[in-house]
């Protein structure tokens, strides 16, 4: 798809607020970047919508506004304009946006400060978020085996979850049920293994979708990074230096390994 101004500001959004994903997308074909910056913006203004506000009736509204964007793209009518919502309803298949629905309704849960009723109900908050981005991206590339693909989602999810808590406790909420070194522990080694379970199953995975798993590249190395050193994780010190950051994500393009 054409690069135009809506696109463009997609990518400036995703540059500056998840650089990561920026790296992928600009270590993909340009074929495929229009389609990945708009569902990464889309993942970014989703996020952000409840933080809007303090108020959490305001930061409900912000949620409801995108889970009604994808009501319309799962009907397959007329799109909302917005910088972001119109180039989304140009790539993201009726199908794919009925994830949306399950994407904003865990992303309730920043709203608030009740811990998770259980480890199950954190896994789900993990699945919808990470494992449905990366499954919409994925989709709209070609892959066909959703389990494969939410599985790896998973991992991804847990390692960026882990880098994450640092600023949610900062924010009053509470990210794990169970914070000692052995709790975070418990849960890096289930992030471990889902990319484990996924890898085992590469081949079931489209060669075209790896742009859209290229944003795991660096989970296994964290996960081991907070198995190894758990009290990093709340020191908000989990990640590789530059150098092997770069190194890794071309080594993954290079060989198609994700």
């Amino acid at each position: 798809m054409d690069f135009d101004d809506d696109l463009i500001a997609c990518a400036e959004l995703v540059q500056k607020g998840d650089p990561d994903r920026f790296q992928t997308v600009m270590a993909s074909p340009v074929k495929v970047r229009g389609a990945l910056f708009a569902l990464y913006a889309f993942n970014l203004e989703l996020a952000r919508a409840p933080w809007a506000s303090a108020e959490s009736m305001i930061a409900e509204m912000r949620v409801q506004w995108w889970r009604d964007v994808g009501a319309e793209i799962a009907a397959g009518g007329p799109v909302r304009r917005h910088f972001v919502a119109t180039p989304l309803g140009q790539v993201l298949r009726p199908d794919l946006a009925a994830h949306i629905d399950a994407m904003a309704e865990a992303r309730r849960w920043d709203i608030y400060r009740d811990p998770f009723e259980d480890e199950a109900a954190l896994a789900d908050h993990i699945d919808k978020t990470s494992g449905s981005l990366m499954w919409m991206a994925a989709a709209t590339l070609g892959a066909t085996d959703e389990t494969v693909v939410r599985r790896f989602g998973f991992g991804v999810g847990v390692a960026n979850w882990l880098r994450a808590i640092p600023k949610l406790e900062a924010e009053k909420r509470v990210p794990l049920l169970d914070g000692t070194e052995a709790g975070v522990k418990a849960l890096a080694h289930s992030g471990l293994e889902a990319l484990r379970e996924a890898r085992q199953q590469r081949t079931k995975v489209a060669r075209s979708a790896l742009p859209a798993m290229l944003p795991g590249w660096q989970a296994e190395a964290i996960l081991r990074q907070a198995i190894a050193e758990p009290q990093r994780v709340a020191a908000g010190e989990l990640g590789t230096s530059e150098f092997r950051r770069r190194a890794g994500l071309i080594w993954r393009v290079s060989t198609a390994r994700w």
